[in-house]
């Protein structure tokens, strides 16, 4: 009877064996430290820049005008086309004018031939009366003849001049070089009637100006450099065109205005460029990039690498125990945006190693696996691009 009892025993056993194996904890499983990617902050040269919204303006816009009345006979140039200064624009019809300078050709000759006779009348008369043999006022009526012919003889010259210069004018020439415009009289018109009417519009286009209105923080930039003078980081201008191209010629200051005005807080400048191309005309929307200085050595991060809370700004840099990489929590002040950049003003040193991605999962203290990545600098290389004379990027 005993043996059964045993059996069950030992089987029993078993089963309570194979159930605690069943209920066996299971060993923890240790996962590795989250890989990060880091960077150093890229030391570049940054240049300090804003763009101000202007239009282009020639220098001068010249007016072509009919100085005497006459009627339009010829057109001798191309609309649209550079002309040089001197170059025959008009004729107008002279014959009017022709007439004018013989009439008074023959008037002239006859002034002279009435001063000749008035010359001659005092020479005869002046000693005659020397000794009494004409009475006084004899010679008196003679000098005043004289005087009056003479001064005939003047009015008649004159005259003879201003036919000759009314002459001149028919012939329209370009008082300067540059592009002109659309004809504004046509052939057959009568002009220069009562006043001078005006025939076209010339422009140079070499220099041409941008004008800007500038906001106050541009201009106390702009002013604070030129009042520096410094030859090594001077005040440039770079123009923006309306298709995103820069102008390949660097401006100038040309023009600041005496005030800001209150109402806009905005002031008036006229910077002037090269346009030896003549791509630049007159009236085109345009940008003014306004480099004011740059900042050497400066440090750059990614936008994305940087934690932006209520005014305060955090990044995590790894730093060595050993051979174990923890994230530290680090405040920062940050600078300009410079594309998708970030200049860092204090709080980091070139040879940091700053999280660039994913920072929002981390904390300060975690252990990680840090993998060295390139921060992606083509923002600034754009930007570099866009300004002529701008700083070359240190490498």
């Amino acid at each position: 009877m005993t043996y059964p009892t045993s059996r069950n025993l030992i089987t029993g056993l078993w089963i309570a064996l194979a159930l605690t194996s069943c209920f066996k904890r299971p060993t923890p499983l240790v996962l590795p430290p989250p890989k990060v990617l880091v960077a150093s902050p890229l030391v570049r040269d940054v240049p300090v820049m804003a763009d101000a919204v202007a239009h282009t303006e020639a220098t001068a816009n010249v007016e072509v005008k009919a100085r005497v009345e006459a009627t339009v006979e010829k057109i001798l140039y191309t609309e649209g086309s550079e002309v040089k200064e001197g170059t025959p624009l008009f004729v107008l019809d002279k014959s009017s004018i022709e007439q004018r300078l013989a009439s008074a050709k023959g008037s002239l000759g006859q002034q002279q031939a009435a001063l000749d006779k008035a010359n001659q009348d005092v020479a005869r008369i002046t000693p005659l009366a020397k000794t009494g043999a004409m009475p006084q006022k004899d010679l008196d009526a003679a000098l005043a003849q004289q005087q009056q012919a003479k001064a005939a003889l003047e009015t008649g010259k004159a005259q003879v001049a201003t036919a000759e210069l009314d002459l001149s004018y028919t012939q329209v020439a370009a008082p300067v070089t540059g592009v002109i415009g659309a004809t504004q009289a046509d052939v057959g018109a009568l002009v220069g009637k009562g006043a001078p009417t005006t025939l076209a519009t010339i422009s140079p286009l070499d220099p041409i100006y941008a004008s800007i209105e500038a906001s106050e923080v541009a201009y106390l930039t702009v002013a604070e450099r030129l009042k520096n003078k410094d030859p090594q980081n001077p005040a440039t201008f770079a123009l923006v065109l309306a298709n995103g191209q820069i102008h390949p010629h660097l401006g100038k200051l040309a023009f600041m205005d005496r005030a800001v005005d209150a109402t806009t807080g905005t002031m008036k400048f006229r910077v002037e460029f090269p346009n030896p191309e003549k791509i630049l005309r007159p009236g085109q929307f345009c940008r003014v990039r306004i480099m004011a200085k740059t900042l050497p050595g400066a440090l750059l991060l990614p936008q994305r690498a940087v934690q932006e809370m209520q005014g305060q700004h955090n990044v995590y840099v790894v730093t060595k125990e050993g051979d174990v990489s923890k994230v530290a929590f680090k405040r920062v002040k940050m600078g300009r945006r410079v594309g998708s950049l970030w200049v860092v003003e204090s709080g980091l040193t070139a040879q940091d190693q700053v999280v660039t991605e994913g920072i929002i999962k981390l904390q300060d203290g975690l252990e990680v696996t840090p993998e060295a990545a390139a921060i992606d600098e083509s923002s600034l290389t754009e930007l570099l691009a866009t300004v002529p004379g701008a700083a070359t990027a240190k490498k």
